[in-house]
C-alpha cells in the first residue's frame, strides 16, 4: 500500500504516489534553481510544467488514476535535466537537427499570420518559406477559386498554435526544457524590444 498526494500541476490535477510525488519535485526544484538567471524563469516553468502534465495524462487510463514513479521517470527522460543542457549548446549542430518522429504536428501559425495562420503553419511544417505557400494558394485561387475551399477546410481543421509546446511540435523540434527556454526567450525578447518603440 502507498500514500497518495493530490497535486496541481501546470493548471491539472493530479493524484501521485508518495515517491513520485518526491521525484517530480525534486526535479522541479533543480530546474527552478538552473532557471534562476533568467529574466523569464517564472513564464519557462509554467511553459515547463503544461508540457509535464500534458506527458502525464497520457500514463492516465479508466483504470490507472494515479501517477507513479515509472511515469514520473519517463516524463523526465522525454524533457531532459538540466545537467543535460548546461552550457553552450544552443549553438550546436544537434539542437538545431529537426525531429520528425512524434514531435512534427501541423498547426495554424498566429505569430506570422496574415489572414488564419495556415500558410505560416504549412510552411513552419515543412520548413518552407510562407510566401511560397501563399503564392501557391494565390495561384490556385486564380485558377478557380480552389484555393478558397481549400485555405477555408485547413483553416477549419488545424488547430492553432497556442502554447509554447504546439509551437515547437509545429516546427518539428522535441518539446524538452532546452528547447522551452529558448522558446521563451525569444519570445521574451521579442516583447522587449517592441516595448522599447
Amino acid at each position: 500500500m502507498k500514500i497518495t498526494v493530490s497535486i496541481n500541476l501546470g493548471g491539472s490535477s493530479f493524484n501521485i504516489d508518495d515517491d513520485a510525488y518526491a521525484e517530480l519535485k525534486d526535479y522541479l526544484k533543480r530546474l527552478e534553481f538552473h532557471l534562476a538567471p533568467e529574466e523569464s524563469s517564472a513564464e519557462i516553468l509554467s511553459d515547463i510544467e503544461m508540457r509535464m502534465a500534458e506527458l502525464l495524462r497520457t500514463s492516465l487510463t479508466p483504470y490507472k488514476q494515479v501517477i507513479t514513479i515509472d511515469d514520473v521517470r519517463r516524463v523526465i527522460s522525454i524533457m531532459g535535466t538540466p545537467q543535460d543542457f548546461s552550457g553552450e549548446e544552443s549553438s550546436s549542430p544537434e539542437s538545431e537537427r529537426i525531429y520528425s518522429t512524434g514531435y512534427h504536428r501541423m498547426y495554424r501559425d498566429p505569430d506570422h499570420r496574415i489572414i488564419g495562420g495556415v500558410c505560416a503553419g504549412m510552411g513552419a511544417y515543412w520548413h518552407v518559406d510562407p510566401i511560397i505557400v501563399r503564392i501557391i494558394f494565390l495561384a490556385l485561387i486564380i485558377a478557380g477559386g480552389l484555393g478558397v475551399l481549400i485555405y477555408l477546410i485547413l483553416y477549419i481543421v488545424l488547430p492553432e498554435a497556442r502554447t509554447t509546446a504546439q509551437k515547437i511540435e509545429m516546427k518539428g523540434r522535441p518539446v524538452n526544457i532546452h528547447n522551452i527556454t529558448d522558446a521563451v526567450k525569444k519570445e521574451f525578447n521579442s516583447v522587449r524590444k517592441n516595448m522599447k518603440f
